[in-house]
């Protein structure tokens, strides 16, 4: 009876914890284990939105790399004379002005020199003295042959027609020193008249394109009175950074931008390329020439040297493809199923509305190139909203 009572309890047990439910899991337990982050640079829009973005595939393509730096419109320096007095003296007129044209022996001024008449002086004088002296010689020579003086007298009068001769010389390279031509001088020889009066004259073809001086003043051989310059060739002049030098050389082609000519840019090549850096500014100094016959290039002009550089082969996305958030460059790369992430990319200055790629990308992606703002826009607006 007892065993039987006790089995009865035991099966009575057992049914009873058989009919409990099993624990279940909290529900947001459940969320919190399946949610995944959402990556915040990668964008779904809708069907309506994805119909108007561009899709391309990024590759390659042969471009060339341009190097821009500023520049300005200088003289010809192989075409420019500055122009001084040969003599000491004072300005008694003056003949050209600024933008003045000029020919070769044209008068510039005029100047009353001292120095120049004593010069003249000078040389009257010893040639007087050496026809005297000359005189004298023969006369000796005469007696000598005469048995009435001795060689040794001869000999010293043909020293001193010697003396006289070579001052006649030293005159004479005197006033050629102070700008006077062997016509003027024979005339000097000729009448015995002194002219302390000279001009100073151009010494090409040109414009006279500065003046420094006016009427009274003194002046001195090493002031420079006047500039001329033959402006039918002009230089274009820039400086290119130390770190970019490497890739410019005398041949290479450049474009040549005038902002006060509005026209086409200029085509040159470069002539100079200098072998030195200069050392305050860390720059290499580089040179083209135009032709300015027309006029229209005027020296100090700015200008803007577009040098080309060897084609290479590089990746390029369009300008219009780029999102430039914070200073630097995205692109949104198509990662399939209606997504696309937001890349960052490093790359060139735009040209002609291409960008060069330099990391980020390989050739065969997709990327938007057009709407890529407006997706950029949706994309902001889905993290401040937050998942749905």
């Amino acid at each position: 009876m007892n065993r039987t009572f006790a089995a009865l309890v035991l099966l009575a047990a057992l049914a009873a914890g058989c009919g409990k439910e099993p624990a279940q899991t909290p529900p947001a337990a459940k969320v919190a284990a399946s949610a995944k982050p959402a990556d915040p640079l990668v964008v779904a829009p809708e069907a309506s939105v994805i119909a108007q973005l561009g899709v391309e595939v990024v590759v390659e393509r042969s471009v060339a790399h341009q190097l821009r730096v500023p520049g300005r419109v200088d003289f010809n320096e192989f075409r420019v004379a500055r122009i001084g007095a040969n003599a000491t003296g004072r300005i008694t007129n003056v003949i050209a002005h600024r933008g003045q044209p000029v020919r070769v022996g044209q008068v510039l001024a005029d100047v009353y020199s001292n120095e120049l008449g004593a010069a003249q002086f000078a040389l009257l004088r010893a040639r007087s003295q050496a026809e005297l002296l000359e005189s004298a010689a023969s006369r000796a020579q005469q007696l000598y042959e005469a048995d009435v003086i001795g060689l040794a007298e001869l000999q010293r009068r043909e020293n001193e027609l010697s003396i006289a001769r070579a001052e006649v010389r030293s005159a004479t390279n005197q006033v050629k020193v102070l700008g006077m031509t062997d016509t003027e001088i024979a005339s000097v020889l000729a009448s015995g008249e002194i002219h302390s009066k000279f001009s100073v004259q151009s010494t090409m073809n040109g414009i006279v394109v500065d003046r420094q001086v006016t009427r009274g003043q003194v002046v001195q051989p090493s002031d420079a009175l006047f500039t001329v310059a033959d402006l039918s060739t002009v230089w274009v002049i820039a400086e290119v950074p130390e770190q970019e030098s490497s890739g410019v050389a005398v041949g290479q082609g450049v474009l040549i931008e005038v902002p006060a000519l509005p026209a086409e840019p200029l085509e040159a090549s470069l002539i100079y390329v200098d072998s030195i850096v200069h050392p305050e500014t860390r720059t290499v100094l580089v040179r083209s020439e135009l032709d300015n016959r027309r006029g229209l290039l005027k020296p100090a002009m700015l200008a803007t040297l577009v040098i080309e550089g060897a084609p290479e082969q590089a990746l390029v996305v369009p300008a219009e493809a780029v999102i430039n958030d914070n200073g630097k460059d995205y692109v949104f790369v198509d990662v399939g199923s209606g997504r696309f992430r937001l890349t960052p990319v490093t790359l060139d200055d735009e040209d002609e509305g291409i960008r060069v790629v330099r990391s980020g990308l390989k050739a065969g992606q997709r990327i938007v190139v057009k709407g890529a703002f407006h997706l950029n826009g949706e994309r902001k607006r889905g993290e401040l909203e937050g998942p749905r």
